[in-house]
């Protein structure tokens, strides 16, 4: 069995790391370059960094600050947010980012991830999915989950397969934040119905949160965001609790 990878996410606001609870009432968590370097120190397998208010305000994301983080890691780290088009994409991976992540650009134009498959490769692009359960079905929103979609998660995220994308990163909204555990159910049907890997987020909050959604949702990677930026568990024991659990993870 391939190890599970564990990954930092950090949303990233006017420069600063930032974290709220379903996906509203931010508060700062510090400097994204510091913060991936101790990640980068502490064994993560690899980072997140997504400007989360790029494509509500119509920017881009600042490559100035990618080479600044691909100066100071030594694992692979991927960046989302305001990439609507292959220059943003050429732009970021020039700067140091080993994939990209799109989201409402993919949604609005759904060729895009036949686009940059075709021109960077799959393994380049990585397909985010912001999705929050209601009305007995899985409902996809764009724009940092602020505008809902016709589109459903099961049936987008096969699509994104289809298209050429390399991974698919599902958030569920109703858990993001809360520290409940992550959507195992939704996540087990999702990576039965796919090929490609799988990568969980939204809802950790405890170092048993991730033994299930590698065992219960069969996820290929659990991201996660306030638990490591506040401290309240640290990558190594973390790790070698899931080592315990005989979970396969890379140890530093």
């Amino acid at each position: 069995m391939l190890a599970k990878r564990i990954i930092p996410c950090l949303d990233i606001k006017d420069g600063q790391t930032v974290k709220g609870t379903n996906f509203v009432n931010l508060r700062k968590a510090g400097d994204p370059v510091e913060l991936g370097r101790a990640y980068s120190e502490q064994g993560a397998d690899e980072l997140v960094f997504l400007d989360i208010t790029a494509s509500y305000e119509g920017r881009k994301t600042f490559a100035e600050l990618v080479k600044r983080i691909a100066a100071n890691i030594s694992i692979p780290f991927t960046v989302g947010g305001g990439i609507n088009e292959l220059g943003d994409v050429e732009r970021l991976l020039n700067a140091g980012a080993d994939k990209i992540s799109i989201n409402s650009s993919a949604i609005r134009n759904p060729q895009l991830i036949d686009e940059i498959a075709k021109h960077f490769g799959s393994q380049v692009c990585v397909l985010a999915i912001d999705a929050k359960y209601d009305s007995a079905e899985w409902t996809c929103y764009l724009n940092g989950g602020r505008v809902k979609t016709d589109k459903v998660l099961f049936s987008w995220a096969k699509e994104a397969q289809e298209r050429g994308a390399g991974e698919i990163l599902f958030t569920s909204m109703n858990h993001d934040g809360v520290k409940n555990g992550y959507a195992n159910d939704a996540l087990a049907a999702l990576t039965d119905g796919l090929s490609i890997p799988v990568i969980a987020s939204g809802g950790a909050g405890a170092k048993e949160h991730f033994r299930d959604v590698f065992l219960e949702g069969k996820a290929d990677a659990a991201l996660a965001a306030s638990v490591f930026h506040f401290g309240e568990i640290k990558i190594p024991e973390l790790k070698s609790y899931l080592c315990a659990q005989c979970i396969p993870v890379r140890m530093a």
